[in-house]
């Protein structure tokens, strides 16, 4: 895998403001998540891209492909809706720009819904998924990410908090009009922006 920067690229300080009203710095890297840890098999794993596509027919990477296509390296981090934030990751994959080059959405396409083991979801506006700080992430700090963190594959959003930075990612649906993802449906934030304090659906 290679990494197209020679310096790693920083997202998630908002400016060197510190950390995001009521967060604290994290005790290590604390591990989150719903269900149990997936047994994936590398040989067969893919990623699939479907729903609004330009070419109206869906796109499957598997591993091989997935691994050619470009890799960036980026300091991010990572704020948990229980107060814990994780700073200055350093992570390496694809970024959901790269991906959206390889695999366009629709002209009207507005939204991503982002899908994963055991039936998570995680729902994001079209111009979020494409910003350059949202990455699919294969490394961390230098290393393949470990099963409880994701590996093979997760999605990284640091302007969002962790809850829709999605552990072992299967697929991305494009939409043409929003819908929930599944901590989304459970009464958390649909913007879930952790500048603004966005947590529960509450204060939508």
């Amino acid at each position: 895998m290679s990494v197209c920067q020679d310096d790693a690229v920083a997202f998630g300080d908002h400016g060197g403001d510190g950390l995001p009203p009521s967060q604290r710095p994290a005790h290590g890297w604390p591990v989150v998540h719903y269900g149990p840890l997936p047994r994936l098999r590398p040989e067969i794993w893919d990623l699939r891209v479907f729903g609004a596509t330009r070419s109206g027919v869906e796109t499957r990477f598997d591993a091989t492909a997935f691994a050619g296509l470009p890799t960036t390296t980026l300091r991010g981090d990572l704020h948990c809706v229980t107060k814990w934030t994780v700073s200055d990751l350093e992570w390496t994959g694809v970024t959901a720009a790269d991906l959206m080059r390889a695999a366009p959405p629709a002209e009207d396409a507005t939204h991503v819904m982002v899908h994963a083991e055991y039936g998570y979801s995680v729902n994001l506006t079209l111009d979020v998924f494409a910003a350059p700080d949202t990455l699919f992430a294969t490394h961390v700090r230098g290393a393949p990410l470990t099963p409880e963190h994701g590996y093979p594959l997760r999605l990284v959003c640091p302007s969002r908090y962790a809850w829709k930075s999605a552990k072992w990612v299967r697929e991305v649906e494009y939409l043409v009009g929003d819908r929930r993802g599944f901590w989304e449906e459970r009464g958390y934030h649909n913007g879930a922006d952790p500048w603004q304090g966005e947590r529960y659906s509450y204060q939508e």
